[in-house]
């Protein structure tokens, strides 16, 4: 995926600036394609570029003027052409992973931080999904928001997100755990060696 798709793809929800587009990323869109602010900018000067989108610009008076986009139809139809080829497989780059692998080498007391740092964020990122999963769902329970919503997509892909940093705390405190069950054998081994 390209991040024109997922920038064509969160203006479905209308028009917006770059600066609500940043913000939208930040909030909804990052559980599954991150992006900064400057590649953000740089992608929709492209696909203004390209006519996938159009700009306008907003007069204001005491701050800067702001452009707002919009998907064309020209956009419109090259989201529903990318919704029609398979994806390519998912892959996991994930450098808390390569330490972990090396941690019996390496310093394991400071990969076990790193765990419970990376478990902190999940922590995080739960609550901020949490209060969007409220925001969406504005008082209704899931069963009537999903047969109500003029769209499902955001909500499928914030479950998505959900569900990935459950897992992220359920693997967290297993490897925690085995960390420590490891670290409390090693320092009994030694005191065990000497009384003998």
């Amino acid at each position: 995926m390209s991040l024109k798709h997922a920038v064509l793809a969160a203006l479905l929800e209308g028009e917006a600036s770059g600066y609500d587009l940043a913000k939208i990323f930040d909030v909804s869109v990052a559980n599954f394609w991150a992006a900064t602010p400057q590649q953000l900018y740089r992608e929709l000067e492209r696909l203004a570029e390209a006519g996938l989108i159009e700009a306008r610009v907003v007069e204001q008076e005491r701050r800067p003027n702001k452009r707002m986009f919009r998907l064309t139809e020209p956009g419109r139809q090259d989201l529903v052409a990318y919704t029609t080829a398979p994806p390519r497989p998912s892959a996991v780059r994930d450098e808390l992973l390569v330490q972990v692998q090396a941690c019996d080498e390496g310093d394991t007391a400071a990969v076990r931080e790193f765990v419970a740092q990376r478990m902190e964020t999940a922590r995080a990122k739960l609550a901020r999904y949490d209060r969007l999963r409220e925001w969406m769902l504005d008082g209704r329970d899931e069963d009537t928001y999903l047969g109500e919503a003029e769209r499902v997509g955001p909500y499928l892909t914030l479950m998505r997100g959900r569900f990935f940093e459950e897992e992220n705390l359920r693997w967290g405190e297993q490897a925690l755990a085995v960390l420590d069950r490891r670290a409390a054998a090693r320092s009994a081994a030694p005191r065990a060696a000497q009384r003998a």
